[in-house]
């Protein structure tokens, strides 16, 4: 019998119905602008900064090093351009990697063309980051590191406890993008040494639209957006009222169920690899084995295109991501999975399951049997004989 599975929670997380019951007063009827002094508006100000407060508290900051934003690559935007715009003078040299999300590539190829030098650090076959390549790269114009806390595509999670103690060393702010971490893991900006980080609700089951940068007392940053006073002159604009509270009220839920759901989404994920491993010849296990998100499963079948499992999968209700750029109109391999040393063959026959709260082990045992079936069918009338070996 066809089911509904939806194993892309790295894309997006439904709303959770707590949620929206927060959000709910402010989309209708405590409609007042933050910025107005009278009582309608003195209402939804004391809201924003309720909701500040939870978030600052999720992640270990004080409630003024919160800003909100429209979502994380607005955020990934301000920290980047933000802080080159604010050193300028003091050098132009950052550094991050080339499996950073295109959130933060984009800015810097942005800032190449205004005169900016980037570095991009060799990774680890596992998407690791290497501390000693990190100081190599380190000059005197350095002014800026942006380093993800676990990366999107294959889940490998990074030393930034390390890296960051590195950029304190010489005095160089740090970014770091934890749009996939923050209400995963435990995040804590002191414990992570970061000047900078980068979050958004969608992906802790809260609304779309909505994020959040947190911005160390003392950093000098230039705002992205001019316009009004709000949020400290950082960031102009009427603040999403209803979006914030459902944000706060989404990382509330997400830190209380936290250990909780960690250990029930390593238990499912170490489950789905190793019946993957067991049922299904030829796959690679893309990213750190043991150093990974709870949640993050990436796969490469060989002999077979990625893009035609996600869409033999979603015909039979099952909703997955693919490992490679195909699915958006590109015939490049994903630029990940091509950094970590992937060949094109198996970058192109990634697929990527990301679980989440409503992921239960009969979702994983039907995916697992529709995903067997689909693979031996796919390699049945592949042009790339089973007797070819691609080599890693």
């Amino acid at each position: 019998m066809k089911k509904e599975v939806y194993l892309d929670y790295a894309a997006t997380t439904p709303l959770r119905p707590e949620v929206y019951k927060a959000m709910e007063p402010y989309l209708i009827e405590k409609f007042g602008n933050p910025s107005s002094i009278h009582h309608f508006g003195k209402e939804t100000k004391i809201a924003i900064e309720e909701a500040r407060e939870k978030i600052a508290k999720a992640i270990g900051a004080k409630n003024d090093e919160i800003i909100f934003t429209s979502g994380g690559t607005e955020s990934n935007n301000m920290a980047i351009k933000g802080v080159a715009l604010a050193l300028s003078e003091k050098g132009k040299h950052i550094i991050t990697t080339p499996i950073e999300h295109h959130a933060v590539l984009e800015p810097c190829h942005f800032l190449e063309k205004l005169g900016f030098e980037i570095t991009y650090l060799k990774v680890d076959k596992d998407g690791i980051v290497d501390p000693d390549e990190l100081r190599k790269a380190i000059r005197k114009d350095t002014i800026l590191i942006s380093i993800m806390h676990a990366n999107n595509e294959i889940g490998t999670i990074e030393p930034i406890e390390e890296l960051s103690k590195i950029a304190r060393e010489f005095d160089i702010y740090f970014h770091t993008d934890a749009v996939q971490t923050v209400g995963h893991i435990p995040v804590n900006v002191d414990t992570l040494g970061v000047d900078l980080l980068s979050l958004s609700a969608h992906k802790f089951y809260g609304p779309k639209g909505i994020g959040a940068l947190y911005i160390r007392k003392g950093t000098r940053i230039y705002p992205l957006i001019h316009g009004g006073e709000q949020e400290q002159r950082k960031r102009a604009g009427t603040e999403n009222v209803a979006g914030i509270v459902g944000m706060g009220r989404a990382i509330e839920l997400a830190i209380l169920e936290l250990e909780k759901e960690k250990k029930r989404l390593s238990d499912l994920r170490d489950y789905f690899i190793s019946e993957i491993e067991r049922r299904i010849p030829d796959v690679y296990l893309n990213g750190h084995r043991i150093k990974r998100l709870p949640n993050n499963i990436n796969f490469s079948f060989a002999y077979i295109e990625g893009e035609s499992i996600l869409l033999n999968l979603d015909l039979e209700g099952i909703g997955v991501s693919t490992g490679s750029a195909c699915s958006s109109r590109s015939l490049e391999p994903s630029h990940v999975l091509s950094a970590i040393g992937l060949p094109t063959e198996l970058a192109h026959s990634a697929i990527r399951f990301t679980l989440g709260l409503y992921t239960t082990k009969e979702d994983l045992n039907y995916t697992l049997d529709i995903l067997e079936k689909t693979v031996e069918r796919l390699r049945s009338i592949s042009p790339y004989k089973q007797g070819w070996k691609i080599k890693r």
